[in-house]
């Protein structure tokens, strides 16, 4: 087991406490945020926390991985469908680390010339 995560979830509220209380601005700008995207009613909840959980993956956020697991179970998401939902988010990031590898190369060649 790499992480609790059934005592690791209760604790992220905890942890924001502090923050929230010396800057409540920003946690209610972050709610604004976070409820916004429901309302276009584009998306199922399904869908959204499938890619919530991609996106924890490529950014690395633990509380976020914690989080969106919970609420995708909750709504019924198979473990399958988080594999080929994190499929996606490894190829993307497979894919944006080639193409910026690129950006690499161009420095290089651009900033080696004015030596």
């Amino acid at each position: 087991m790499l992480i609790d995560w059934k005592s690791f979830l209760p604790k992220i509220g905890q942890s924001m406490k502090g923050l929230k209380e010396l800057t409540p601005d920003t946690i209610a700008g972050y709610r604004q945020l976070h409820d916004a995207g429901p309302h276009s009613g584009h998306l199922d909840a399904k869908t959204r926390e499938l890619i919530a959980l991609a996106v924890a993956v490529t950014t690395r956020c633990d509380s976020c991985i914690a989080n969106h697991v919970k609420k995708a179970i909750e709504l019924g998401v198979t473990q399958a469908e988080i594999a080929e939902a994190l499929g996606v988010a490894v190829a993307m990031n497979a894919g944006a680390t080639l193409a910026y590898s690129g950006r690499v190369m161009d420095a290089f060649e651009q900033l080696s010339g004015d030596r």
